[in-house]
C-alpha cells in the first residue's frame, strides 16, 4: 500500500478530527471536515505550504463544517476557483452549509477516494475510500470502539448497522481515520462484534 503524510487537527468544542491530505507534489490537499476554528486550520496549512483543492465533508453536522465558509472565502482570494466544496446530496440543506460545488453520490470519484455512502448517523454520510492507500476516512459512522449516535434528526440506526456491515466487509487492514478520537482500522472494528 502506497505510504501517505497525514496531518491532523483537532477542533472545536466537541473535538472534532479536521483531516489535511496531501494530493499530489504541487501542495494540493484535501482537507476532511473543518469543523471549527478556521484561522488555525489555515496556520497549519500555511505552515505545511499546502493548500486545499478540495474541502470534504463527511456529513453536515456543524461540528463537520463550520470553518468551511472561512476556508472557502481565504483560498479563493488566493487561488481563483482552486477550492471545491463537496458533501453527499441528502446532506446540502442543514443549517449553516454553504452551497456546495460538487454534490457526492455512492461510488463517484473525488481526488484519490471513492465515495462510499453510508447513512444512519446522517442520511448523506459518506466514507471516503483511497483504496491505493489503503486509508478510509469514516466521519461520525465509525469511531475506534464505537459508531455514531442515530438518535439526532435524520439518524436511522438500522440504516448505521447496515453501513457498519458494509464496512467490516472491507480489507481488515483499512487504516480508519474517523471524525472524532483516535485512528483504527477496519479488522480491529470488525472484531469487537458491533453489529451481528
Amino acid at each position: 500500500m502506497q505510504e501517505k503524510k497525514i496531518h491532523h487537527i483537532i477542533v472545536g468544542s466537541i473535538a472534532t478530527n479536521c483531516w489535511i491530505y496531501p494530493l499530489d507534489n504541487d501542495g494540493a490537499c484535501a482537507v476532511i471536515d473543518p469543523g471549527e476554528e478556521g484561522s488555525r486550520i489555515i496556520a497549519r496549512l500555511d505552515q505545511l505550504k499546502l493548500f486545499p483543492r478540495y474541502i470534504l465533508l463527511t456529513h453536515g453536522h456543524f461540528d463537520h463544517i463550520g470553518a468551511v465558509s472561512a476556508l472557502a472565502a481565504e483560498y479563493g482570494k488566493r487561488r481563483m476557483g482552486a477550492c471545491k466544496i463537496a458533501i453527499h446530496g441528502a446532506d446540502t440543506e442543514w443549517e449553516g452549509m454553504p452551497p456546495p460545488d460538487i454534490v457526492l453520490a455512492e461510488g463517484d470519484a473525488i481526488g484519490p477516494f471513492t465515495v462510499l455512502h453510508l447513512p444512519g448517523h446522517t442520511p448523506g454520510s459518506i466514507g471516503l475510500w483511497d483504496k491505493k492507500a489503503g486509508i478510509l476516512f469514516s466521519g461520525d459512522t465509525l469511531f475506534c470502539g464505537a459508531y455514531g449516535r442515530t438518535d439526532f434528526p435524520g439518524g436511522n440506526e438500522a440504516q448505521i448497522f447496515a453501513s457498519l456491515k458494509r464496512l467490516f466487509a472491507l480489507d481488515s487492514g483499512i487504516q480508519v481515520y474517523p471524525g472524532h478520537g483516535p485512528a483504527t482500522s477496519i479488522g480491529r472494528e470488525a472484531a469487537r462484534g458491533m453489529v451481528d
